[in-house]
C-alpha cells in the first residue's frame, strides 16, 4: 500500500491538550490530550480525509516539502483506488 506524508502542525489547546491542522488537506483537524494521542487522533483523521478523495474520485493531495520545525511528519496508508 502506498503510504504518503504530510506536515501536521500541532497547537496547544487553550482548554488544556492540543489540537492539530494538516495544511495539505484543507478541513482536516482533530485534538488530544497528549502528544501520543494527538498523533493517534490525527493519523486517523487523515486517513478518513484522504479515503473522502478516493470516494469523490478526486486526486490526492502530495506535500512536495513536508516543513520543518514545531511541525512533525504523519505518514499514513493510501486508500486504495477502486
Amino acid at each position: 500500500m502506498k503510504q504518503l506524508q504530510y506536515t501536521v502542525e500541532i497547537h496547544p489547546a487553550p482548554e488544556g491538550g492540543f489540537w492539530a491542522e494538516v495544511p495539505a488537506l484543507p478541513g482536516c483537524f482533530s485534538q488530544g490530550d497528549t502528544l501520543e494521542e494527538i498523533t493517534a487522533n490525527v493519523r486517523e483523521a487523515m486517513e478518513s480525509h484522504l479515503a473522502s478523495f478516493v470516494r469523490d474520485g478526486l486526486p490526492l493531495p502530495v506535500e512536495k516539502q513536508v516543513k520543518k520545525g514545531y511541525a512533525i511528519p504523519v505518514i499514513v496508508r493510501a486508500p486504495r483506488l477502486a
